[in-house]
């Protein structure tokens, strides 16, 4: 087990299973901890610094009032932290009308890397590369919720139903989420081929 409490995912979960408890040090802890590299993703992102601030106080404001929703199962306790600070600052992104602007190649190269075959030619990492990129840039074009939704759906494998339990939404909600964000992806992609 490491000293670090920022690369200490038992540390975290103990913190964020406190903060769920509205246990205010245990939430000062997980914030000393963590900030200096959500910060610097969400700055990654904005790349100005007045925003990224806005990204980490929506974060944490989010985390603390989601905290007990957090499942160990899905994701380690950074991964949700990560996520969160990610859909704040695209949300902010938006409101700002620059999400347009953003380049592709803004996105988590982490992101990009996971979905990258390792054992593929240099032409088809390529390929991979570009095609993550686009599905990165279409994913950001979503509300925060739909994408969520979506991200749960599809990249850790939970049903609809399993969706709906995690977000306290309607099965009915999710579902039309999902449909109406595939369509909007479908198309989104659509355009980005032809262009």
């Amino acid at each position: 087990m490491s000293n670090d409490p920022q690369s200490d995912p038992q540390q975290l979960w103990t913190w964020l299973q406190a903060a769920a408890r509205r246990d205010a040090k245990a939430f000062r802890s997980l914030y000393d901890a963590t900030s200096p590299k959500l910060f610097g993703f969400a700055l990654r992102i904005l790349r100005k610094r007045e925003l990224a601030e806005e990204a980490l106080q929506e974060c944490f404001v989010s985390v603390w009032n989601n905290a007990g929703t957090y499942d160990a199962q899905l994701a380690a306790p950074m991964t949700w932290m990560v996520t969160i600070v990610r859909n704040k600052a695209l949300d902010i992104l938006r409101r700002s009308g620059e999400a347009a602007d953003l380049a592709a190649g803004q996105f988590d190269s982490e992101v990009i890397d996971a979905l990258e075959n390792p054992g593929a030619t240099p032409i088809e990492a390529l390929l991979i590369s570009s095609d993550a990129r686009a599905l990165a840039f279409c994913m950001s074009t979503l509300e925060g919720k739909q994408r969520q939704v979506v991200g749960m759906a599809f990249f850790h494998d939970l049903s609809h139903s399993e969706v709906a339990r995690q977000m306290a939404l309607p099965i009915g909600t999710v579902k039309t989420w999902i449909r109406r964000s595939l369509e909007r992806l479908k198309a989104c992609l659509a355009r980005r081929e032809r262009a």
